[in-house]
């Protein structure tokens, strides 16, 4: 009887399973597959195509625009990562300590991460086309937008990023805060451990595991942007912020270079697992020499 009702049990998981493994399939697996038989074609999105081998591959490491993609892409990846994690760190700790309204102002620094990416984009497109450059002109005389600029716009980019990514790791920040048990710190103020003694020798190695989870989720969100540059710049002005997302996107869907960028996205792809790897795998043993 009572295998008979384990038996009855497992086949409910596996009915509820069997539907989501397909959707995942369809919609995720299938367009990978197809878009990495498409890298080793010239297709352009549409009519005929032959297969071109790895030609395709050999020329993103000849290509400028590819190239500058990349070093951008890399550039903003470093900003926005250090910049979040600063940042979150520092306000997870005054948000974890004994203030007043704490659960609401918890709530109010999530509203970010509630918005959506485009959304966000577009409040601090007309923020810095119209009211920075106003004000600026008001103070100094002259106002033009940063967005306009080769030379600035992505610093627009790197504060919708970082404005938009702290939400989340803050709250990721202060679940590793709470881990870390009272007595600890009451011994460590026995021998006279205060301030950033106590955070250096303490806190940090206690919540090292929760550093790791940000750096890589942020790192790999950063290299991914892409709706921040859709709704500022387009990857202007003259593609100075064309990100690789971006450029994947724009010339893949309608440069006729789906092929060509299909590759591209399959190069950046073994790039990001990469990095996430080497980063799991330095900080991993940061975590074990602490």
């Amino acid at each position: 009887m009572k295998k008979k009702n384990k038996l009855d049990f497992d086949r409910t998981y596996v009915w509820m399973t069997i539907p989501l493994v397909v959707l995942f399939f369809l919609f995720n697996t299938f367009p990978l597959i197809k878009g990495f038989m498409y890298s080793f074609t010239n297709f352009r999105g549409y009519g005929t195509y032959q297969s071109v081998g790895l030609r395709n591959y050999m020329d993103l490491f000849t290509d400028a625009r590819v190239g500058h993609s990349y070093l951008f892409t890399f550039g903003v990846a470093i900003c926005v990562t250090v910049l979040v994690n600063v940042i979150s760190l520092i306000l997870a700790m005054g948000l974890n300590s004994k203030i007043k309204f704490k659960s609401g102002l918890r709530a109010l620094y999530f509203v970010p991460n509630i918005l959506g990416a485009l959304v966000v984009g577009y409040i601090f497109n007309y923020f810095f086309t119209y009211i920075l450059p106003a004000f600026e002109k008001m103070v100094f005389g002259s106002g033009s937008s940063i967005l306009a600029s080769e030379k600035w716009a992505w610093v627009a980019i790197v504060v919708v990023c970082v404005w938009q990514s702290v939400a989340m790791q803050t709250i990721i920040y202060i679940s590793g805060l709470q881990t870390v048990p009272e007595d600890i710190y009451e011994a460590g103020a026995i021998d006279g451990s205060t301030g950033w003694t106590r955070f250096k020798t303490l806190t940090l190695p206690l919540i090292l595991p929760f550093v790791t989870i940000n750096l890589v989720l942020t790192m790999k969100n950063a290299l991914m942007v892409f709706d921040q540059i859709m709704a500022l710049t387009k990857g202007g002005p003259a593609q100075s912020t064309e990100s690789i997302s971006y450029l994947i996107y724009n010339n893949g869907m309608s440069g006729g270079q789906f092929g060509f960028q299909s590759a591209n996205a399959v190069l950046f792809f073994i790039v990001i697992v990469l990095i996430s790897v080497f980063q799991l795998k330095f900080m991993g043993k940061k975590e074990e020499q602490l």
